[in-house]
């Protein structure tokens, strides 16, 4: 019985990354780049400065209250 177990899951394991084993992504289409400009970066620098903020925002309150309750 485990023979059988073992085959099917060594079975899933290989012919599942066979599956995934796809060629090289197709060409971009012809026309230009996808987006505009070029480089296609994303902005991601005020996002992350704002979290950041945030963050620092709720734990100075979080030590706040608690230094309010020990007193």
């Amino acid at each position: 019985m485990i023979r059988y177990i073992l085959f099917i899951a060594l079975f899933f394991v290989f012919g599942i990354s066979f599956l995934n084993a796809a060629g090289p992504p197709p060409p971009p289409p012809s026309g230009g780049p996808p987006c505009w400009p070029p480089p296609c970066t994303i902005p991601i620098d005020g996002g992350i400065g704002f979290l950041m903020a945030a963050g620092l925002g709720y734990g100075i309150k979080k030590i706040h209250e608690k230094m309010k309750k020990a007193e």
